[in-house]
Parts: C-alpha cells; sequence; structure tokens
C-alpha cells in the first residue's frame, strides 16, 4: 500500500490487506485513545496524527509492502525509549513489524503516552 490514496483513514483501512487491518485498526484505537489533543490526518498517503495548533505530524503509522511502520516523529521520545527502542527493527524514525500478530503494543502505548505529554518538534 505504501503511498495510499485513500480519502481519510477509515477508507486506508479498507483498503488494508485482510491479514493486517485487525493490527492497523488496533494501531489506530490506541492513537486515538492516548493522542488526545491531536487531530487525525491523512498525510503522505498513511494516518497521521497532528497536535492540535502547528498541525505537524509526530506519529503515523502505514502498511507497507513488507512490513507495518509505526513513524515516531519525535527524537525525543526516541532518545527517551532508546533502550526499549534497541531490541526493535527500527529505521531512522519508524519502527518495523515484519509480522502484525507480534506488534509490541504496550511498547506503542508507552511512546504515544510520551508524545502526547509534552510537545516537542518533529523531525
Amino acid at each position: 500500500m505504501v503511498q495510499s490514496s485513500a480519502q481519510d483513514v477509515d477508507q486506508y483501512l479498507a483498503e488494508a490487506p485482510e491479514a493486517r487491518r485487525e493490527a492497523l485498526t488496533r494501531l489506530r484505537a490506541l492513537c486515538r485513545q492516548e493522542l488526545t489533543g491531536f487531530r487525525e490526518v491523512m498525510a503522505y498517503g498513511m494516518p497521521a496524527y497532528e497536535r492540535e495548533g502547528p498541525g505537524t505530524g509526530e506519529i503515523a503509522f502505514a502498511d507497507q509492502k513488507q512490513y507495518i511502520s509505526f513513524y515516531l516523529l519525535r527524537t525525543d521520545v526516541r532518545d527517551a525509549f532508546a533502550d526499549r527502542l534497541a531490541s526493535h527493527d527500527m529505521g531512522k524514525g519508524c519502527l518495523r513489524f515484519r509480522n502484525p500478530q507480534k506488534i509490541d503494543f504496550e511498547l506503542v502505548r508507552d511512546l504515544l503516552r510520551a508524545t502526547a505529554a509534552t510537545p516537542g518538534t518533529p523531525c
């Protein structure tokens, strides 16, 4: 799905492969639960979450060809969780989950809470 043309997140999820839809839906629910004061938008063809006000995405997720990506766009949060992120497949700004059944939702929740707790500058 890499660059979706979906107009909203509901459409994005409906177009996702069935094998990944449940995990993507759970990621969305967690984002909506933990990111109070954020707007859910489509940005760069994926669901993203922007803090009310400046309109810059701090969190996003995407269904990629080989994995599900969870974009953590705040370096301060990534640095604070460096020890817990070290054992995961991590790109410059994203966690890659190759198996939807093995997503560490507890870690994702903690990252979302840390993101929501304080404003910061996305990379």
